[in-house]
C-alpha cells in the first residue's frame, strides 16, 4: 500500500472519530502541537502530513500503521506458510514466474501446500552466491510437458521439482552429477543443466532431441541472478 493510501485512510479513521463525537478538529491539534489550520486542512485534503506529522498523530490517537491497512490486503500479502508441530515442513507449490521473482509466495500465490520431512530438507546443504537471507528457501514448481520431456528421464511432464533458492552456485552438488537447475528464461522458468561460457548461461538439456538455450547475462548481473535455485527432490504423479 503507497503512503497517499495510508494518509487516506487515516483522514478515514480520524473522522470516524469526529462524527462519532469522539474527537474535534481543535484537540487533534492540542495533542499533537499543530495548528488548528494544518489538523483542518489535512481532514479536508488540502494538504498532506509528513511521516514524523503522520507518526505524532497515530501515536496521540494510540494507533498504529496496521490499522490503517485493509485487512483484505493484509491476508492477500502475508505468507501463508502455516508452522508445523510434527515431523514434516510444509512447502507451497507456485508458479514458476512466482519461484523466480517473489522472495515469499504470498497467499494469492499458492497453488497447493505438500510435506516434506524436517529431516530430510535439514540435511540439503546450500551453497549461495549472493545473499538470499530473505527469500524463503523452499518452493515447488510444476513443470509442463516441454520442459519434462526435455529432462527425460530425469524429469517427466507434469512432474513437481522442490527448489532449493538458496542454492546459485555452479559447483556441483554431488561430485561429478550435473545440477538440475530452475533457470529464468523469458518471464517463465526452464528447468535445465546449466554452464557458464563467458558472459553467457548455457542451458542444456538431458533429451539430446531437445536444443540447447544460451541466455546472454546483462551488464550488472551474474549468472547468479538468473538461478531460481537447484531441483533437489523430483515428484511425479501418477
Amino acid at each position: 500500500m503507497k503512503f497517499k493510501a495510508l494518509q487516506e485512510n487515516l483522514r478515514k479513521a480520524l473522522w470516524k472519530r469526529i462524527e462519532a463525537k469522539e474527537l474535534t478538529g481543535m484537540r487533534l491539534a492540542e495533542q499533537t502541537g499543530f495548528k488548528q489550520a494544518h489538523i483542518s486542512n489535512f481532514l479536508n485534503r488540502k494538504r498532506s502530513l509528513s511521516l514524523e506529522g503522520m507518526d505524532k498523530v497515530l501515536t496521540v490517537q494510540h494507533m498504529s500503521v496496521l490499522d490503517l491497512l485493509d485487512p483484505a490486503e493484509i491476508n492477500k500479502r502475508a505468507s501463508i506458510v502455516p508452522p508445523t508441530e510434527d515431523d514434516f515442513e510444509n512447502v507451497l507449490l507456485a508458479e514458476g514466474t512466482v519461484a523466480a521473482g517473489e522472495p515469499l509466495v504470498t497467499n494469492e500465490n499458492v497453488k497447493d501446500i505438500l510435506k516434506f520431512k524436517k529431516q530430510f530438507l535439514r540435511k540439503l546443504r546450500p551453497n549461495a552466491t549472493t545473499s538470499r537471507d530473505e527469500w524463503h528457501r523452499f518452493v515447488l514448481v510444476k513443470v509442463d510437458a516441454r520442459e519434462g520431456m526435455s529432462m527425460y528421464p530425469r524429469l517427466l511432464p507434469g512432474a513437481m521439482v522442490l527448489l532449493d533458492r538458496h542454492y546459485t552456485s555452479l559447483e556441483s552438488y554431488r561430485k561429478g552429477e550435473p545440477n538440475m537447475y530452475a533457470v529464468r528464461k523469458e518471464g517463465g522458468v526452464t528447468v535445465k543443466y546449466v554452464e557458464l561460457a563467458g558472459n553467457s548461461l548455457v542451458l542444456r538439456p538431458h533429451n539430446q532431441s531437445y536444443p540447447i538455450d544460451v541466455i546472454n547475462i546483462e551488464d550488472g548481473k551474474t549468472y547468479a541472478d538468473y538461478i531460481v535455485g537447484r531441483v533437489c527432490h523430483v515428484s511425479i504423479e501418477t
